[in-house]
């Protein structure tokens, strides 16, 4: 007993190094993600407001699609840490084909979805005839996008999964130049190119995912290339392999698919709330996706590390010593993240001079929300993400499911169409589903099952 416990206390566990080595690139190569539609919306703005409502239009139908494959990617960055823990080369392996394949066949099924469908919706949706043609030929061009993200996305993951998560972010740091300078030439007709408006923001979106998916897979074969050699599968056959890794994916990708169908049903309450705290929230959405980033690849890398850590049958005192490293990691996290939203908030009348005074005094009242609601939501992260890397992933969902759902949803509506409240108050129902998610987060962690999970099973 005394030399178990002996090598326990000697066994190396990770600590906030380890979590912010595979974090920060993680971190950037979000920011990059998310600032493609940003730049390809500032690129198109000086085409006016039938371009950009264009393109809105059809990156909202291609985006359902790309939307779900970011969220089985998430899924297949959970596996992968669990399997290169364990170093079980055979899983290794099965995790990245049983990956691609799901993967790919969600872009294929979106893509003959778009092009079956896709025409009639846009049609019906579009303001005018002209809207809708340039809508639908940049949505032709954009499902070309969708199959490369398929595949890119599913490689980044599992790079991130093997806690290689700079080569992700030297793929953005490649593809995210050659977008913007390939849009700007297409859009305008540039340097001898032709001048295809619209169409040329997808064409130059199309280019720079080829190319970075090219890279990516170029990558792959250096680094991993020898799984191809690894004979037989986790689960006996491919078939089953695949269906296994369906089932883990599934509640984490159903987690996200509802995060963003219950954000996109609030949005369209907003609209039935005066137009000064319609905008108000409006703009507050893009900063807390784009700041939320530097506490949630915390939370994520954290939970690879754990994924790893199960998969390697870590001693339960080591895992105890790692977590409660990664929980004062995203504390501080937070508070960086609450830091950046006090800068935002006392700078309004010079990063928005041209709003109206009462926007930008609503805007500052959602400050108290603003910092307070980092540290909850980094704390149920932490959860929620360990949770997860044991496998737990049903009973996150429905935390995430029934508090969206049964809380916000619903309170959102009554708070609008019924009470008639301000924005601070709608705002707050975000804090509120925090704390609501609490105890139900913490229970299950405490309780500590997670740390006795067969992640290989």
């Amino acid at each position: 007993m005394q030399a178990n416990t002996a090598h326990t206390a000697s066994t190396p566990a990770p600590g906030a190094r380890q979590i912010f080595s595979l974090a920060w690139p993680m971190t950037l190569k979000a920011l990059f993600l998310h600032g493609t539609v940003v730049i390809d919306g500032f690129l198109l703005s000086s085409l006016g407001e039938g371009a950009l409502a264009a393109m809105g239009l059809a990156a909202a139908l291609g985006g359902i699609v790309l939307g779900v494959i970011f969220a089985f990617s998430h899924a297949m960055q959970i596996r992968t840490a669990q399997a290169f823990g364990g170093g079980d080369q055979v899983f290794l392996k099965s995790v990245l084909a049983s990956g691609l394949a799901v993967s790919l066949s969600i872009g294929i099924i979106g893509v003959a979805l778009i092009l079956i469908w896709g025409g009639t919706l846009i049609a019906a949706l579009a303001p005018s005839q002209e809207i809708a043609d340039q809508a639908q030929t940049y949505l032709s061009i954009f499902t070309i996008v969708i199959l490369g993200e398929a595949i890119g996305q599913c490689i980044a993951s599992f790079f991130n999964g093997c806690s290689r998560s700079k080569l992700p972010l030297y793929g953005y740091l490649l593809s995210v130049p050659i977008n913007v300078l390939s849009s700007i030439a297409l859009i305008h007709g540039l340097w001898g190119f032709p001048e295809l408006g619209v169409a040329g923001a997808a064409l130059g979106s199309a280019v720079a995912i080829t190319v970075q998916t090219l890279f990516w897979s170029i990558l792959l074969l250096r680094t991993n290339g020898h799984l191809r050699r690894v004979a037989g599968w986790h689960h006996t056959t491919f078939l089953l392999t695949v269906k296994r890794h369906l089932r883990f994916a599934l509640p984490i990708a159903a987690t996200f698919v509802s995060a963003t169908l219950s954000t996109h049903v609030c949005s369209l309450i907003y609209a039935k709330m005066a137009l000064n705290d319609f905008a108000a929230l409006t703009l507050i959405a893009p900063w807390n996706l784009l700041a939320g980033q530097v506490a949630m690849q915390w939370t994520q890398a954290t939970g690879i590390l754990v994924a790893q850590l199960l998969g390697k049958r870590t001693p339960e005192a080591v895992l105890d010593r790692f977590l409660s490293q990664a929980w004062k990691g995203a504390f501080v996290a937070a508070g960086v993240v609450a830091c950046v939203f006090l800068a935002m908030c006392l700078s309004l009348n010079w990063i928005y001079p041209e709003l109206e005074a009462e926007t930008r005094a609503i805007l500052f009242g959602f400050l108290p929300i603003l910092l307070i609601i980092q540290f909850p939501r980094a704390t149920n992260a932490i959860c929620g993400n360990t949770l997860r890397a044991a496998g737990d992933t049903v009973y996150v969902m429905h935390i995430f499911v029934w508090s969206q759902w049964a809380f916000r949803v619903p309170a959102t509506a009554l708070f609008v169409l019924y009470f008639d409240l301000s924005a601070f108050w709608i705002l707050s129902l975000f804090l509120w589903e925090e704390v609501l998610k609490f105890p139900a987060f913490h229970r299950r962690l405490w309780r500590g099952d997670w740390k006795r999970s067969d992640v290989a099973a």
